[in-house]
This record gives C-alpha cells, sequence and structure tokens, in this order.
C-alpha cells in the first residue's frame, strides 16, 4: 500500500493547509511566491479600472455613480465571483471552528499575517469581515453578489465586476456574521471592531425586519440578470427563516437582549431537525447554530434540552447516522444516503455532526469520535481511488491526490507523480 503514519497528530499539518486555502482565494490581494509557491504566485486580481474598486451596479452598467469599493472576500469555490450569504457562512463557519478549540488555531501558518500575535483563522476572519462591510449599506441592507470576470491567473481577467443589489437573505446571513465576530472579538480584546460590528449587526436585523422579502436571483432572466454569477445564490422562503433565526441566535449571545431570546423560543422549532425530527447532512449548518444556542448560559434550558434530546436521539438512532456506521453500510466507513454534486463536502458535514455529538453527549463521545475519523481517512486516501481529496499535497505527505478542482486558474507546474 501507500505508506502512511500512524500519530495522534498526522493530520496536524493538514489543519494548516486546509486553512490556508483561504489565502489562494482572496481576490484583490497580492500572492507572493514565498507564500503560495512558485506554481501559484499572482499579483493582486481585480483590482484595475471598473474592477472590484470602481464596481457598478449590474442594471447600470453604463452609469459610474453606481461606482462602488467591493474589494477583498473570496473567490468562489471554482470561480471568481463573490457570493455574499455564502462568503457570511464562510465567516461563521471559522469562528464556531475557533470559538469549539481555540488552542488549535496558531500565527504560524506561512502565510503573510503570520507572528502578528492573532490566530491566522482571526485574521482569514476579519479579511472576510472587511469586504462584508464594503457590502452594507446606510440603511443596513447588503448587496447580495459581486460577478468577477475569468482569467487564469486571475490577475489575468480584465472585465469589469459587477454587483446585484441588496436582499434580505444577504442582510440576515450578514448580521448573523457580524454578531458573531462581535462577539469573538471581544474576547480578543479588539474592543472598536466589536463596537462597530455590533452597530452593523443590529442595523441589519432592523432593516431585515422591516424588508423580509426582498429577492435577488442573479443569473436569471426574470431578474434580468443573466451573466451575474454562476450558482444561485438566493435563499428558499424556508433557509431565509433559517437565516433569520441564526441571526436572532448570535445577536442573543452577543447583547442579551430579551427580544431575541424571545425569537428564537418561539421560531426554533421550525428547523427541521425539531419540526422533522431528523438529522441530516444537508442541513448541517442550521443544526450547528441551534447547538450552538445550548452553549449559551443564559438560554432557555427547556429549548436546551428539547434540541439536544432531538439531535443525540437522531445521531444515535436515524438510520442514516450512527446505525449506518455500526452496521458497516458503507466498506471505507464514511456512509452517507445520497451521492451529490460536492459530495466530499457532504460527507464532512456528516463526519461534524459526529464530532458535534461526541462533544454533547459524553456517553456516546467515545465511538462518535470513531464515526467522525472514518470520514476524515476517507478525504485523506481511504476511499476507492487511494487519492488524497486535498488537492497538491505531495509536500505534505501524500503520494496520490488530487491534481486540480479549480475551473479558471490553471497552472503547469503540478508536482510529476514518481512512477
Amino acid at each position: 500500500s501507500f505508506e502512511f503514519a500512524i500519530s495522534k497528530s498526522v493530520y496536524n499539518e493538514v489543519l494548516k493547509h486546509a486553512m490556508r486555502t483561504f489565502f489562494y482565494q482572496r481576490a484583490g490581494y497580492d500572492k507572493l511566491a514565498e507564500y503560495a509557491g512558485v506554481a501559484w504566485a499572482d499579483a493582486a486580481s481585480h483590482v484595475g479600472s471598473n474592477q472590484d474598486t470602481e464596481c457598478r451596479r449590474f442594471d447600470a452598467k453604463n452609469d459610474p455613480s453606481t461606482a462602488r469599493d467591493l474589494s477583498g472576500g473570496w473567490y468562489d469555490a471554482g470561480d471568481y465571483n463573490k457570493y455574499t450569504n455564502w462568503t457570511a457562512n464562510y465567516v461563521v463557519d471559522m469562528l464556531l471552528a475557533y470559538l469549539e478549540r481555540p488552542e488549535a488555531w496558531g500565527d504560524d501558518y506561512n502565510l503573510p499575517y503570520s507572528g502578528n500575535e492573532v490566530p491566522d483563522i482571526i485574521d482569514e476572519v476579519k479579511w472576510g469581515i472587511d469586504h462584508l462591510k464594503g457590502l452594507q449599506n446606510e440603511d443596513g441592507s447588503v448587496l447580495s453578489i459581486v460577478g468577477l470576470a475569468h482569467g487564469s491567473p486571475p490577475s489575468a481577467a480584465t472585465d469589469p465586476s459587477y454587483y446585484g443589489p441588496e436582499s434580505t437573505s444577504a442582510t440576515l446571513n450578514t448580521t448573523a456574521a457580524f454578531a458573531l465576530a462581535a462577539t469573538v472579538f471581544d474576547q480578543l480584546g479588539m474592543d472598536e471592531e466589536v463596537a462597530d460590528l455590533t452597530e452593523r449587526a443590529t442595523s441589519g436585523w432592523n432593516w431585515s425586519v422591516e424588508h423580509p422579502n426582498v429577492l435577488f436571483r442573479n443569473n436569471d432572466s426574470t431578474y434580468g440578470s443573466q451573466g451575474l454569477g454562476a450558482g444561485q445564490q438566493e435563499e428558499s422562503d424556508y433557509q431565509r427563516s433559517m437565516s433569520k433565526l441564526e441571526a436572532a441566535i448570535y445577536l442573543f449571545e452577543l447583547t442579551d437582549d430579551a427580544d431575541f431570546k424571545e425569537y428564537v423560543d418561539t421560531n426554533y422549532t421550525a428547523c427541521h431537525l425539531i419540526d422533522w425530527n431528523y438529522a441530516y447532512p444537508f442541513e448541517s449548518f442550521n443544526q450547528d447554530m441551534l447547538l450552538h444556542y445550548t452553549n449559551l448560559s443564559n438560554a432557555t434550558m427547556s429549548v436546551k434540552d428539547h434540541i439536544l434530546e432531538v439531535y443525540t436521539n437522531q445521531m444515535l438512532t436515524g438510520n442514516d447516522n450512527m446505525p449506518a456506521i455500526e452496521t458497516k453500510k458503507d466498506p471505507y466507513m464514511a456512509y452517507v444516503k445520497d451521492y451529490t454534486w460536492g459530495s466530499n463536502s457532504i460527507k464532512s458535514r456528516q463526519a461534524n455532526m459526529f464530532h458535534s455529538l461526541s462533544i454533547h453527549s459524553s456517553s456516546s463521545a467515545e465511538k462518535a469520535i470513531r464515526a467522525a475519523s472514518g470520514y476524515m481517512h476517507y478525504m485523506h486516501g481511504v476511499n476507492p481511488l487511494n487519492i488524497v481529496y486535498l488537492s497538491n499535497m505531495y509536500d505534505h505527505g501524500a503520494e496520490n491526490a488530487v491534481n486540480q478542482f479549480y475551473h479558471s486558474w490553471f497552472t503547469c507546474c503540478f508536482h510529476t507523480i514518481p512512477a
């Protein structure tokens, strides 16, 4: 077989490089060879005439008065567009990861901002937060999308950037990100940021309450937005209600305002985890926010108990959760019921669900960690292809790894696999 190490710290180095992915995805940021490697070095992208720093509204392309500085943020998974809902979700995910285990995140990931006495994951959060700030209007609403031109490397893209209008979903997701970031930044002594983000989160919430159904579908003929972005960022009515619930949870944690607590306690049962009595990876984000609420000391005890009872029961008895592991429904010990586009993401979410079970159910912690580990091993070679699904990891222990994911950025300098 391929050689492999046996160690409790075998994935520590991998964690650094998984986190470093966001550095490569930064829009408008120099990727110097000393940090990015020769193959992926590139100048700052999308900072030319009529690009991100002078971005115009998609339906007023010839009107310079609509120009906004919407620079920063991250490219999407396989293209350069910047989707506000997803950017906010990335920020929240990183913040939750930091809160769960602050000591796991170092300041030594060989990035331009390493060594500044701030964990590199928090530096990355700050990059995303600053972009979201630029998207927020004075009334608290938040723009939905920034569409960027393509080129390889990214700095070769020269066509204009365009943005879409504000939407309720973009505003709610950004509100949640601002509120949770304020809580974490408060722990880190970043007082000016806390005050600014608290005001921004409150403003976003108020606008969303007054404008609950402002929608915008990009790349859609109904909205006249053909060609703006690729993936569809607008949310369903249900998911928009979950985004509002999430914002209320993080605002309650930040402010201890009883109104937010009442909103959570009144509306949490609409989440499919509770309403359907069903835990599954396609809604792991919604489940995570409810589990986060159970961590808050001033949350309603009966609500906390209800959430944990349903989640624990479903993880231990739901056919697609622990029973699927115990009956070995998947020969690689990484079972998911449905394979879809992006199925490795779904497998990773399922792993996180088991990890959450280990935290919230001490009696099941050992087998839950063992279950979660199966999915991690799957990503790193214990799969039908014997391949590491993190790309270009040859210099970090992989003998057989994915070479290419990206749709738009290519290089001829891939590592050569020995015969």
